[in-house]
């Protein structure tokens, strides 16, 4: 007589492991998008004093800006115009912060971000799930004869 298989335990561990392991490498934390806008707008917010905090990046030319509402902007100024544009924001009363050129330098040199860990994982538990499949078939196949 038969009696019904049953998965090993140590597989269902293995699963549980895996799908652990990809819950935490999922959804990586996204770095913080700014919605690009004209200088007209910034304008207009800055008349409106909608702005919170300002960021000028003077190496090249754009202002981080952080709304009442928690919206992140980004800007552009023409050349050789942070001074007027640093004081426009400080007579509104917005916290402005200047980043040292060593800052700037590094800020426009980052790289977007390729996930690359996660693609390992991915793929990681995806072979750990084909193994599992074909182990447990197999051991199915050779009980039965």
């Amino acid at each position: 007589m038969k009696r019904p298989l049953a998965p090993p335990s140590s597989a269902i561990a293995a699963l549980a492991g895996l799908l652990a392991c990809m819950l935490l490498a999922g959804p990586a934390s996204a770095a913080r998008t700014y919605e690009k806008e004209s200088e007209s707008e910034f304008r207009q917010q800055l008349a409106a004093g909608q702005i919170r905090e300002a960021t000028i990046n003077k190496h090249i030319r754009s202002v981080r800006l952080v709304l009442r509402d928690g919206s992140h902007k980004l800007a552009r100024y023409p050349p050789k115009q942070e001074q007027r544009v640093a004081s426009q924001l400080k007579a509104r009363h917005v916290k402005v912060t200047l980043l040292t050129p060593e800052q700037a330098k590094a800020k426009a040199a980052k790289k977007p971000v390729h996930h690359k860990l996660r693609y390992i994982v991915g793929g990681i538990g995806i072979a750990v799930i084909v193994i599992v499949g074909g182990m447990l078939l197999y051991n199915r196949r050779r009980l039965r004869d």
